[in-house]
C-alpha cells in the first residue's frame, strides 16, 4: 500500500534565510515531520488562486489546515476587535476553497489552531476574537513564541477520545476561539469552558483542535488522519 499524500496549508510571509530577505511560503518543520512519522507523505500547499483548489485536492489523500494568523472577521460578519490583526485575505480565500474542494471529494481533514477556526467559519460559524475577554486569563496564549500548557478533557463517544484518550495537557497558542460551529459537535474543552476541539458526525474524518499536536509526541491525531486517508477508495 502506498503512503497517502497529505496536503499542508502554509504561510506566505516575509522571511529571512542565508543572504535572503524575501517573501516566502513556509511552515514549521514539525508539521511535516508529524505527518511523516504517522506514515503519510507531506506536501506543502502555498496560498494560490482559489480556482486551483479542486485540481490540487484531486492529488491529495488528506488535508491539514495549519496554524497561523487571525481569520478576517469580515468572513463571519464581524467588525475587527482591537486585538484582531494581521489577517491574510489570500490565505483565507485559499484555505476556504480547499475546504470546499475537500467537501466535494470527501477528503479527510484535520484543522490545527487557526485551522479549527477556518473550518468553523467555512461552515458559517463565528469566533470569539479575543479569548481572554471571555475567560479572564491569557493561559491559552501567554505571548511571544511561548505556548500555553492547557489541560483538556475530550468528550465521551467522540472520534477524538478514541484517538488521544480522555484527557491530557496540550500546547496552545490561540488568542481567539470558536463560538459557533454549525455542522460540528464539541469534542474537547478546557477547564475554563473554551472549546478546544470539534468534529463532524459521521464516517468522514473531519476533526479540528485548537492546540498544536505537532509540537509534542502526540501522534494520535496524525495517525488518525493518515489511517482515514488510507481507507479512501
Amino acid at each position: 500500500m502506498q503512503a497517502p499524500v497529505i496536503g499542508l496549508s502554509t504561510y506566505r510571509e516575509q522571511a529571512r534565510w542565508g543572504v535572503w530577505d524575501a517573501p516566502a511560503d513556509l511552515l514549521p518543520t514539525t508539521y511535516a515531520e508529524a505527518v511523516e512519522r504517522a506514515g503519510g507523505v507531506p506536501v506543502l500547499l502555498p496560498p494560490l488562486d482559489p480556482s486551483a483548489a479542486p485540481t490540487v485536492v484531486t492529488r491529495l489523500d488528506g488535508l491539514v489546515i495549519c496554524g497561523g494568523a487571525d481569520v478576517d472577521p469580515e468572513r463571519y460578519g464581524a467588525a475587527p476587535h482591537p486585538r484582531t490583526a494581521g489577517w491574510r485575505p489570500g490565505r483565507d480565500a485559499w484555505e476556504l476553497a480547499l475546504l470546499d474542494a475537500a467537501d466535494a471529494a470527501g477528503l479527510p481533514v484535520l484543522g490545527i489552531c487557526r485551522g479549527m477556526q477556518v473550518m468553523a467559519v467555512h461552515r458559517g460559524g463565528e469566533l470569539d476574537q479575543h479569548t481572554p475577554d471571555v475567560v479572564g486569563h491569557d493561559e491559552h496564549s501567554p505571548g511571544g513564541d511561548a505556548y500555553g500548557s492547557v489541560d483538556v478533557d475530550t468528550l465521551p463517544g467522540t472520534r477524538l477520545r478514541a484517538l488521544v484518550g480522555d484527557k491530557g495537557e496540550v500546547d496552545c497558542h490561540h488568542h481567539q476561539s470558536v463560538r459557533r460551529h454549525p455542522g460540528y459537535v464539541p469534542a474537547a474543552r478546557a477547564a475554563d469552558g473554551t472549546l478546544e476541539a470539534m468534529e463532524a458526525p459521521g464516517d468522514r474524518f473531519e476533526l479540528a483542535v485548537q492546540w498544536h499536536p505537532e509540537t509534542r509526541d502526540d501522534a494520535g491525531l496524525f495517525r488518525g488522519l493518515v489511517a482515514a486517508a488510507q481507507r479512501r477508495p
